[in-house]
């Protein structure tokens, strides 16, 4: 190798003579194995940089015999670009400052990254040119200049000629491409087939694009257990987490499909191109030789699918990155203009919105289904509930009637016997005798009563109960209650009680069951007596309503706490009061009047103060004159 001397200048360029310029020296470069590259700031679209790299145009070439380094920063702030920008531009071929930029270069990447090493393996190859391969880039240089000189003039005055058509052309396009748009917009909105709304979408603009293929890649979750997806690529256990294509849309036959191609491991989450993909970066690729120039892995893989441009355009909702929108140039590189650019990128949010919807579709879809079964099983669990209740109630009404029966027929003897032996005498009885037999009598007498009401509840409760309709007498029907033992009772206890009929003669005959009306009076007004201490009062009020006959019993008794009246009518319960123990009662009484009222399809209603009494009325309705 010749010695020379290294050369170094900087000028300001057009962004037009920046890129020739750049060309001129890839012409110079010559493959020799793995110790040469070339590389352009493509090679940073795919990871996250600092500002001052966002800008900087350069291009970089490395080998043996001939290295420069090209390095570019616009001329003003403006970040647009156009053909006539200017650019500060430096071309050096020092090997030092081709090594200490190709170090930064390398710190952009992840030290355990594949790119690092091999930008570490190239910071050690630039040194002094050949001095052939020197000259031989500046005669080009030179005759690049001397053409460029000759055309001007000529492009000037066909750039006039064509200018306005070129604007007319161009705005034609963006109208056609925001009409495309507003169809794909119009389709997501009106279907939810994701599948159709995907197919239909990238079809148009694939055509409009002219593109040569246009895929959809999704990301997925995969199970470590299945080898499902990628095993034609390789026999290795796939990674935690990765993709394939799940849609596209060809140009002709001749372009090879890649319907659930995957990158493999070439695109994860721990890469720093999926990071900016997940922020909504898009990513143009106008060369895959340059971008991926560091990046054995997807090159290899973009030349077997036979790619040499794309542009990505990331699938996100929620923050989550679902997967790609990927245009594909197989014949040619490709310069993706920014008006492909929006139109690509706004396709790929519409489909993520489509995306959403389906997702949110398919969740109700599920939570529908999962409510359905829940709601069968809610209703096979109450139908056995409630088949186990009805057994058990069925039970318990055929056990207390079973002992109910049993109990009679000594209870019949008990009471009778007591009452032969009080009204006979077969001797003489002392006091003391007399009493217990009649404590024995009378003791028979209530619980003979409290075995009527055990069956009389079971039998309306088991549905049993038929009503015995007769026509009878309010009047009769009231003064008999009172007549028969209450009266006697009443005044036992020193307890004033009165009759008040409050309705016409003539309105006098009432339809219902006699017996079980009696009943009803009788469990009111002995209830009424019992609480009522001595020197009260207790009122039997009888009328007549809309058909109904009403009857009320008003005591000036110890009263019911308000906070105990929901448990009033409850089975074998007794309110929680002072009293409590001074009274006797199986707490039947209340729950069998009240069952038998809605026999009768009536209602008691009850009204009550602690220390000043209560009144409980019933209404009866006028029955048919039929056992119902």
């Amino acid at each position: 190798m010749l010695s020379s001397p290294t050369l170094s200048f900087c000028q300001t360029l057009t962004s037009s003579a920046f890129e020739q310029l750049g060309e001129l020296l890839q012409q110079m470069f010559s493959p020799s194995g793995n110790a040469a590259i070339i590389l352009t700031e493509a090679v940073l679209t795919r990871i996250p940089i600092p500002g001052d790299w966002q800008v900087q145009q350069f291009t970089v070439v490395v080998s043996s015999g001939f290295s420069s380094l090209l390095v570019g920063l616009p001329y003003s702030s403006s970040s647009e670009k156009s053909h006539n920008s200017l650019v500060n531009a430096k071309l050096t071929f020092e090997p030092k400052e081709i090594t200490q930029f190709l170090e930064k270069l390398r710190d952009l990447f992840e030290k355990d990254s594949y790119s690092y090493r091999r930008l570490q393996k190239y910071c050690q190859i630039p040194a002094i040119n050949d001095a052939t391969l020197q000259s031989k880039f500046t005669v080009l240089l030179l005759n690049n200049f001397t053409a460029q000189l000759n055309q001007a003039n000529a492009a000037n005055f066909t750039n006039q000629i064509f200018s306005c058509e070129h604007v007319e052309s161009a705005l034609e396009k963006q109208i056609a491409q925001e009409r495309l748009l507003n169809q794909v917009i119009t389709q997501t909105r009106k279907s939810l087939d994701l599948s159709v709304i995907m197919a239909t979408a990238i079809a148009k603009v694939r055509e409009f694009l002219d593109l040569d293929r246009l895929v959809v890649y999704r990301f997925e979750e995969i199970n470590l257990n299945s080898h499902a997806h990628f095993s034609h690529h390789h026999s290795q256990k796939p990674p935690p987490y990765a993709g394939c294509v799940v849609h596209e849309v060809l140009a002709n036959d001749t372009i090879s499909s890649v319907l659930n191609y995957s990158e493999e491991r070439c695109l994860m989450p721990s890469t720093k191109c999926w990071e900016k993909y997940r922020q909504g970066f898009t990513l143009a690729v106008s060369d895959i030789e340059k971008t991926y120039a560091l990046e054995e892995c997807l090159l290899k893989y973009l030349k077997k699918i036979k790619v040499k441009a794309k542009f990505a355009a990331p699938i996100v909702f929620e923050e989550k990155l679902w997967g790609l929108l990927i245009a594909h140039q197989c014949d040619t590189t490709r310069e993706w203009t920014q008006n492909e650019q929006n139109l690509l990128t706004s396709v790929a949010e519409q489909l993520a919105i489509a995306i959403h919807q389906s997702e949110l579709m398919h969740s109700l879809e599920l939570d529908k289904l999962t409510l359905e079964q829940r709601v069968k099983d809610r209703t096979v669990e109450l139908h056995d509930a409630l088949v186990a209740a009805e057994s058990a109630n069925r039970l318990r009404n055929e056990f207390l009637a079973t002992i109910s029966h049993e109990l009679l027929t000594p209870l019949t003897y008990v009471i009778g016997m007591s009452s032969t032996l009080l009204r006979w005498s077969f001797g003489e009885l002392s006091e003391r005798q007399r009493n217990y037999l009649q404590t024995i009598h009378d003791s028979g007498e209530r619980l003979l009563e409290m075995i009527n009401d055990i069956l009389e509840l079971s039998q309306i409760e088991a549905g049993k109960a038929v009503l015995n309709i007769t026509d009878f007498s309010l009047s009769d029907i009231a003064r008999n209650t009172v007549n028969n033992g209450l009266q006697e009772k009443a005044t036992r206890g020193q307890v004033n009680l009165h009759v008040d009929l409050l309705f016409d003669c003539h309105k006098d005959k009432f339809t219902a069951d006699l017996r079980r009306v009696n009943q009803i009076l009788l469990n009111l007004l002995t209830n009424a007596i019992k609480f009522t201490p001595e020197g009260g009062n207790v009122t039997l009020r009888v009328w007549v309503e809309n058909e109904n006959a009403v009857f009320q019993v008003e005591d000036t008794g110890i009263g019911i706490p308000e906070e105990q009246l929901s448990l009033l009518f409850e089975k074998f319960h007794q309110l929680d009061n002072p009293y409590r123990r001074r009274y006797e009662g199986t707490g039947l009484g209340l729950a069998l009047t009240k069952q038998l009222v809605q026999l009768h399809r009536g209602r008691i209603d009850v009204q009550s103060t602690v220390g000043a009494g209560s009144i409980f009325t019933v209404w009866i309705p006028m029955q048919l004159a039929v056992n119902s």
